[in-house]
C-alpha cells in the first residue's frame, strides 16, 4: 500500500499519491523521518519555553534530551521487534530501523527510565522533568503520526464511516479507518488542554502533568488501537499488548491521581519549582551577608564644589597663618 492513492470521501472527490521520499543534494530522505524530526523540533522548542516553570534548566533539559531520546528511539524499535519477532531473522535484521518499526510506548518506557536515571546523577526532580516534557510527547506525537499518512501506515479496519480514508492501488479502491489521523488529533486535543490547565490553574504536586498525559494518551489509545489492523500481539493470544497497556496505563494514573490530591500533602513548598526559588534566595542573601562592607567618607553639607575643583586641578593648599598685628591702642581718625 505504500504507494496507493489516497482520499476522503468527505473532502470531496478527489485524491493524492504523495512519495514517501524525495532527494536532496544526492541524498533520499523519507518523509517518515523529516515528518517526525520537526515534530521533535517543535516539542523541544515548546519545553525549552517553559521549562524554567517547572524549575528545570535548559541546560538540566539538554542534558536529559541528550540521553533520552536516541534511548527512546532503541526503546521503540526494541518493544517493536520483541512483539514481532517473526519478522526478523537476524540482529543486522531487527537494527533496520530505517523500513519502519517502531513502537512509541517502547521509547517512553525507555526514556522515563533514561529520565530517572540522568536526574539522579544530577540531583534535580525528575517527576518536574516528566511534567516539562509531557506537553513535548503531545506535540511530537501529534506531528510524528503524519509521517504514518506518507507511508501509507498505520491505518485501520475497512469501514463506511463518515470520516474514512480511501486507498487505491491498481484501480482498486478501499475504505478504511484512518487511525493515524484519530491520534494525531486526539494528541493535539490533549496538548491544548493540558496547555490551557496549566496556564489556568497551578500544579499540586510535580508528576501531576504528566500523569494527565498518561491518562489522556492511555485512553485515547485503549479504543484507536482496537481499530487497527497492524497491532502487535502478546504470543499467539488475541490481546493487543498496546492496547492492553494502554488501559492499564489509564486506570493506573486516574488512581494515582485521586489518591494523591485527596491525600492532603499537595503542599505549594513540596513542589520542585518552589524549592529551586527558596535556595536561589538564600544564595542570593548569604552573598548579600558575605559581601565586604565599604567604608564611604560623608559629604559635607555646603561644600563648596568651584573650591573642590581647585584643589583637584591646583591640590590642596595649607592655610597660610596671618601674622598678628600689633595693636598699641592708638586709632586711626
Amino acid at each position: 500500500m505504500s504507494s496507493a492513492s489516497i482520499s476522503f470521501p468527505f473532502l470531496g472527490d478527489w485524491s493524492i499519491n504523495p512519495s514517501n521520499s524525495f532527494v536532496l543534494f544526492g541524498h533520499t530522505f523519507y518523509w517518515y523521518g523529516v515528518i517526525i524530526a520537526c515534530g521533535f523540533l517543535l516539542a523541544v522548542a515548546y519545553c525549552f519555553h517553559r521549562c524554567r516553570e517547572f524549575g528545570i534548566s535548559q541546560d538540566d533539559l539538554t542534558d536529559n534530551l541528550l540521553f533520552a531520546v536516541p534511548i527512546a528511539i532503541i526503546g521503540a524499535r526494541a518493544y517493536y521487534v520483541l512483539f514481532n519477532l517473526d519478522n526478523y531473522h537476524s540482529f543486522w535484521d531487527a537494527c533496520k530501523i530505517w523500513e519502519g518499526g517502531l513502537a512509541i510506548y517502547g521509547g517512553v518506557i525507555a526514556a522515563v527510565i533514561t529520565v530517572l536515571v540522568v536526574c539522579r546523577v544530577k540531583k534535580i526532580s525528575p517527576l518536574a522533568v516528566l511534567d516539562t516534557v509531557s506537553f513535548g510527547l503531545l506535540i511530537g506525537q501529534s506531528i510524528g503520526r503524519w509521517g504514518n499518512f506518507m507511508n501509507r501506515e498505520a491505518y485501520g479496519y475497512e469501514t463506511d464511516a463518515f470520516c474514512r480514508m480511501g486507498l487505491t492501488l491498481n484501480g482498486e479502491t478501499i475504505y478504511v479507518h484512518p487511525t493515524f489521523l484519530y491520534e494525531s488529533l486526539w494528541n493535539a486535543v490533549g496538548f491544548v488542554l493540558l496547555h490551557v490547565l496549566s496556564k489556568k490553574t497551578k500544579r499540586k504536586f510535580d508528576g501531576q502533568y504528566f500523569l494527565y498525559y498518561l491518562a489522556w494518551y492511555g485512553l485515547g489509545r485503549s479504543w484507536i488501537e482496537g481499530l487497527r489492523t497492524d497491532s502487535l500481539y502478546i504470543g499467539g493470544t488475541g490481546i493487543r499488548v498496546s492496547q492492553l497497556l494502554a488501559i492499564m496505563t489509564f486506570l493506573a494514573s486516574v488512581i494515582i491521581l485521586v489518591v494523591v490530591l485527596r491525600s492532603g500533602r499537595c503542599k505549594p513548598e513540596n513542589l520542585w519549582v518552589n524549592k529551586v526559588s527558596l535556595a536561589a534566595a538564600g544564595e542570593a542573601e548569604t552573598a548579600e551577608a558575605e559581601a565586604p562592607v565599604q567604608e564611604t567618607e560623608p559629604s559635607t553639607p555646603g561644600t563648596n564644589v568651584i573650591q573642590e575643583m581647585e584643589d583637584i586641578v591646583f591640590g590642596e593648599q595649607e592655610d597660610e597663618e596671618l601674622p598678628e598685628q600689633e595693636n598699641d591702642g592708638e586709632q586711626e581718625s
